[in-house]
Formats: structure tokens, sequence, C-alpha cells
């Protein structure tokens, strides 16, 4: 059977979902790993994190290292791309954007042209995104809309993949599988 081609891998926080996806990639073949989180050498925590992933990533992989450009990434190339996670990307986004305190939809142009290359993208991809809708309604302004922001990306994203799997307690459920993928249509907010 041929793996799909587009995966969205869905989880909340240390749900396992990134081991998920690198283990859905397997060995065989070129990987390019994409990780989207930006260095910051003032927050010990953040850098753990970033180095424990690091340190899992077989030494044949090749690492992308924060791009400015993802959804350029995300269409080079051939073999395996795995984009690792579109929370910290989305992050990113927002900053550079100085989008926190300005209207809803200021990415917007942003996450069209992401979800475009992963419609158009000719060789595997498996994108990692954090699944934010399960939990309470944030009570800040800049938390709200970085969950509102994501979970359109995740859903527009979820219409353009051939598989979906939501991973909870390391415990992968498939929501979308290549066979359902004929009857899916993109998400427009």
């Amino acid at each position: 059977m041929t793996p799909p081609l587009r995966t969205l891998v869905l989880g909340g926080a240390r749900s396992g979902k990134s081991s998920h996806a690198e283990v859905l990639v397997g060995v065989a073949g070129p990987v390019r790993y994409v990780a989207t989180g930006r260095s910051d050498p003032g927050d010990t925590d953040w850098e753990a994190r970033i180095d424990e992933h690091r340190r899992r990533r077989p030494p044949e992989w090749t690492t992308v290292e924060s791009p400015t450009d993802l959804p350029a990434t995300v269409l080079v190339g051939d073999g395996v791309t795995i984009v690792d996670d579109l929370g910290t990307w989305l992050t990113g986004v927002l900053d550079d954007e100085a989008a926190w305190d300005a209207p809803r939809g200021t990415v917007a142009p942003l996450v069209d042209a992401l979800v475009d290359a992963v419609r158009r993208c000719r060789h595997r991809v498996v994108m990692v995104s954090p699944e934010v809708g399960l939990s309470i309604v944030p009570d800040t302004k800049s938390g709200r809309l970085f969950r509102d922001e994501l979970g359109v990306l995740n859903q527009r994203l979820a219409a353009v993949c051939d598989e979906v799997v939501l991973v909870v307690a390391g415990l992968p459920l498939t929501l979308k599988s290549v066979d359902a993928s004929k009857n899916s249509r993109e998400f427009t907010p």
C-alpha cells in the first residue's frame, strides 16, 4: 500500500504527536525535518525541548531550522518532509506580522500560502500541529487569537490532506484516511 501523500498529525501538548509523525515516515529514503521552533537562549525550558527533538532525529535526516518561508520550503525536495510544528510556525508568523494586536485575519495570506503549498506538494509531507480546541476558552486576547487562527489552519490543512491523525496519550486515532479523502472539501472560514 502506498502511504498517503499529505498527512496532518494533531495532538495536545506532550501527546506523542511528534514521535508518531517520525514513526510514520520510517527510515526509507531521504527525510527532511523542518523544525519551526525559533531558538530563545533566554528560555532554558524551550531550548531543552528543542534539544530533545534534535537528539531524537536520526543523523541521516536533513534538518531545516526555522525556515523564513515555510510554503516554499514545503514545496521543495523529494523523499519525505516532516514539518514540526505548525503551532510554533504560527506563533512566529503572528510575531513577524505584529498581528497579536492587529485585526483578525492579518495572517490569512500566509496561511493561504501554506495551505496552497501543501495542496500542490508532490512529495510526501507529514505536518505536526497542536490541537488547541479541546480546552477552555483562553482568558487573554492573544490566547484566543492563537487558538482561533490555529484552529482555522488545522481545519484548512485537514481538508487538503489525504490523512489526518489525532494522537492522544501516545495513541494514534485516524480521523481521515486516503480512501475518505475523495469526499473531503476545503474548509472556508
